[in-house]
């Protein structure tokens, strides 16, 4: 048994031991329930073919919560950086997206959590679900400000670009960056 981040992480680690470029995602399944974004992570592979990143819940393949997991449709998840425009431009409720299970870990605080997961996990650290660095505990507590929300904004337009160049300039950003007592 394990965390979704672990079915995410051996999944990238399988494919690239065959050649095929991968990645964890970090972000919210928005398929598990209606109206809510539960926090999740999926492995997205480079499929030339089609000369796109698909992306697959690696944990629940044969199962039934979308029509096809192995190529999730446009919306089914949601990268914290893409729940994070769509929390800013007013297009989702902030407080449906968070951790199932828990009472307190939901709002705009766990949507900005997981963008700097996600852009962690694209510069390669592939981080715990809960693992806490730079600000984010100040985030989870509510004593950041607008100067944050605009980081993360940021943070979100690097994520959807896929600039290698920008995410790595933001990964070293004192707010984003991974301590090293975060093995990943």
């Amino acid at each position: 048994m394990g965390t979704c981040r672990h079915f995410a992480t051996i999944a990238c680690a399988i494919l690239r031991a065959r050649g095929i470029a991968s990645r964890a995602r970090c972000g919210f399944g928005t398929y598990f329930q209606q109206g809510r974004g539960f926090d999740h992570w999926i492995t997205e592979y480079w499929d030339e073919a089609r000369r796109r990143w698909v992306r697959v819940d690696t944990e629940h393949l044969g199962r039934d919560f979308v029509a096809r997991p192995d190529d999730l449709a446009p919306g089914e998840f949601l990268t914290g950086g893409e729940a994070w425009v769509r929390y800013r431009s007013g297009m989702i409720d902030p407080h449906t997206f968070g951790t199932a299970g828990t009472d307190h870990a939901w709002g705009p605080h766990e949507i900005s959590g997981n963008a700097v997961r996600d852009l962690a996990a694209l510069c390669k650290w592939e981080t715990l679900n809960w693992d806490e660095w730079g600000r984010m505990t100040a985030a989870y507590e509510g004593d950041t400000g607008p100067d944050y929300d605009r980081l993360i904004d940021v943070v979100a337009d690097a994520c959807a670009q896929d600039d290698p160049s920008a995410l790595a300039r933001l990964f070293v950003h004192e707010d984003l960056a991974v301590p090293p007592d975060i093995t990943g």
